[in-house]
């Protein structure tokens, strides 16, 4: 039946999506405030080892999803040190926070590389999960699935109706307008920073706890760069970057059944998919320049100095 085909590419798709989920959202939030960091390939892969690792010392899943968020949680604060109280620059800063979590992942999982893990639990709900086609699909996720979708629809509610948010988005479009009235601008983006990084944690816990689940070398393989791209095609908002890592979840594994039914592609070129899409995409973005100006926080990447 065709339902026996569909509903196992769907169940795929969620799961190659999910950790763009996670990190798209959380970037979001940290850009919104007019920080911009690129280490987000870098905090994703310190939080897939820091998860695995706990997960494989602990066998508990619980500990292993908080230790990769407080893993890529760190991260954040290196980068929100380095930028916001020694004014490094927030380009250069993320550059090489990614280099140093892809090797310093390198170095913490040495050990654990070629173990398994049992997975994330799945939710089951006697007569719902059996229900055909949609009871997987619906019924029979794990809990960082749930949460994902959970956080997207929260930090959308969160930028647009709360006071918090008002103020993320005020100090992401003028730092020292929101500063002449009270609001401190450092410890909005060093919250938001940290923020950011627990998501990327989450989204690379999600990777070694769920998606494979082992830890391997770079696994993240470039979802980091993906996510950033995410956040500029979703015009910066959060429902946007959801149906957008789904989009790019579908490329990822389509280009896989592809190869398994012998399409008469070179697998390289299959393989290639994601990242070109994701250029692509950028591509056709930038040519609306003044589109892309009115949707990015106008302090996007502008270090805020007290004095001015």
């Amino acid at each position: 039946m065709i339902i026996d085909l569909i509903v196992p590419a769907l169940l795929t798709i969620i799961t190659a999506s999910t950790p763009l989920v996670f990190a798209a959202v959380g970037e979001i939030v940290v850009e919104k405030s007019g920080v911009l960091n690129l280490g987000v390939e870098g905090m994703m892969v310190v939080g897939a080892v820091g998860g695995f690792a706990i997960a494989i010392i602990t066998d508990d899943p619980v500990l292993a999803i908080l230790a990769g968020a407080l893993s890529g949680m760190l991260m954040a604060l290196i980068f929100g040190l380095l930028t916001l109280y020694f004014y490094s620059n927030q380009v250069a800063t993320g550059l090489a926070l990614t280099l140093f979590g892809i090797g310093f992942s390198a170095l913490l999982g040495h050990k654990f590389v070629g173990i398994t893990f049992e997975g994330l639990p799945k939710l089951y709900i006697s007569g719902l999960s059996d229900i055909p086609g949609i009871g997987q699909l619906i019924f029979g996720q794990d809990v960082l699935v749930y949460f994902s979708i959970l956080s997207a629809i929260a930090v959308t509610w969160f930028l647009g109706r709360t006071r918090w948010g008002m103020i993320v988005r005020a100090v992401g479009e003028n730092h020292d307008s929101a500063h002449s009235i009270g609001f401190s601008v450092t410890s909005v983006r060093l919250s938001c920073i940290l923020f950011g990084g627990a998501m990327a944690g989450l989204g690379g816990a999600y990777l070694s706890l769920a998606y494979t689940p082992l830890w391997v070398e770079n696994m993240t393989a470039g979802r980091g760069w993906i996510a950033l791209a995410l956040v500029v095609f979703a015009s910066w908002r959060p429902w946007r970057a959801f149906f957008g890592a789904y989009l790019f979840g579908g490329i990822t594994i389509i280009q896989l059944y592809a190869q398994g039914l012998g399409v008469d592609v070179p697998s390289q070129i299959l393989s290639m998919l994601p990242y070109l899409a994701t250029i692509i995409v950028l591509i056709v973005i930038s040519r609306d320049d003044s589109r892309l100006r009115l949707n990015a926080p106008a302090c996007l990447g502008r270090n805020f100095h007290t004095s001015g």
